[in-house]
This record gives structure tokens, sequence and C-alpha cells, in this order.
């Protein structure tokens, strides 16, 4: 079982995608990886040798900031925006999208399950 940055990756995937399960790499990093330390990507994890995920663990931890440093920074980079009072931070804080979406009728898994609002009409035809 190949282990690169605490992350065991999958036997039966293809290296460039096995690669991709680490925080901070995604495809094209992990395409970057595969031609730098000369590693064909199309191997599968299980088949890979000690020397070439040797090869692969320097890389990304040389070249990389990935898992628990990226988290963290990731965590930072919110903390300060809250701190200083942005509209980044406060859309944080409040679980709202940061970016400029529409919050009408879309963003569900940012605002939470749906709540149903009525329209007062009822009310109004029972009185």
């Amino acid at each position: 079982m190949a282990r690169i940055a605490g992350i065991n990756l999958p036997n039966e995937k293809r290296l460039e995608v096995a690669l991709t399960y680490l925080y901070g790499v995604g495809l094209s990093r992990s395409q970057k990886t595969c031609t730098e330390t000369k590693v064909d990507p199309n191997t599968r994890v299980k088949d890979i040798s000690e020397t070439d995920l040797e090869k692969i663990r320097q890389y990304v931890s040389k070249n990389f900031r990935v898992e628990g440093d990226l988290r963290t920074e990731v965590t930072q980079n919110i903390k300060r925006l809250k701190d200083i009072n942005s509209y980044r931070g406060l859309r944080h804080s409040h679980n709202l999208p940061a970016h400029g979406q529409r919050t009408k009728t879309n963003a569900r898994t940012k605002r939470g399950k749906k709540v149903t609002m009525g329209s007062g009409r009822r009310t109004l035809e029972k009185t």
C-alpha cells in the first residue's frame, strides 16, 4: 500500500488518478508530478517500485503544500477575513456563499436543508 503525505493511495487506481486523493493535488499537478519524476502515469499504484514511490514523495513534499499544512493555511486565511470584518469574512461567518452566487433559489449545500416558508395566504383565509 502506497502512502504519501500520510494518505493511503488506492492500489487499483492509475497513479495519475491516485495522486489526486491528496488534498491540494489535482489532475494537472498529478500529471506534472509524473512527468517531472519520470514515472509512467498509467501504471497501477500496486505495481510502482519503491524507488519511484520515494521520488514522488520527495517531489510532492518539496514542491507542493498538501494535506495538513494546506488545510491550516486555508483556515487561517478564512479566520483572517473574519477578523478584519471583510465582506467575504462575514459571508463565511454567516454560512453563505462568498463569491457572489445567488442565494434566493440555489446555494442549498451552503445554506442547509430546504425550509418552506408560507406566503401567509392560509392564515389570512382562516380568519
